[in-house]
């Protein structure tokens, strides 16, 4: 018995346009897929490329063992966030399934809105953070597999406000 599959999404118009958007995607099965530093590097190229290809500004990025992290930017109306996540997995993937004959990621993709006045700076700050919280270095700019194709990072980095996306936040009632 085959069980429908949850859209998770909210209406395609909501992913296109100026906006920015925190994203992560999981490799399939959460497989350590990028602790292969040759791995996590080819990915950042791939994403470097499909930024510039679908007009989108990367203001933070970081490439975890068995996922990964952006903060992306639309920079024109027609900057469509769906077809960039799809085409960057699709072309991330071929490679990996030629040589493993099995998927690199899972088939969807969790994301933030980040509403107007909303404070990317933290949201950044959380996804240079992520490797120190799992303890795979003291310090961001310790870590090889982070950055920012638009800002020199580790200068501008201060953790000043602490960020948690939604769904880790418990809210009492």
């Amino acid at each position: 018995m085959a069980f429908p599959h949850k859209n998770i999404r909210l209406h395609a118009n909501d992913y296109i346009g100026e906006r920015s958007y925190f994203v992560t995607i999981c490799c399939a099965g959460r497989r350590a897929v990028f602790a292969e530093r040759a791995r996590a590097k080819h990915v950042v190229e791939i994403l470097a490329k499909h930024a510039v290809a679908h007009r989108f500004a990367i203001y933070a990025y970081c490439v975890m063992p068995d996922h990964f992290h952006m903060l992306a930017s639309g920079l024109v109306p027609s900057s469509d966030l769906l077809a960039f996540v799809r085409n960057f997995k699709q072309t991330t993937s071929r490679k990996y399934f030629g040589e493993h004959k099995q998927p690199l990621w899972q088939k969807k993709f969790y994301d933030h809105i980040l509403r107007p006045g909303s404070n990317a700076d933290a949201v950044a700050g959380y996804i240079w953070m992520n490797p120190v919280r799992k303890g795979l270095c003291a310090s961001p700019q310790e870590y090889p597999h982070s950055g920012s194709f638009v800002v020199d990072w580790k200068k501008a980095f201060l953790p000043s406000e602490l960020w948690t996306p939604a769904w880790k936040t418990k809210t009492t009632r």
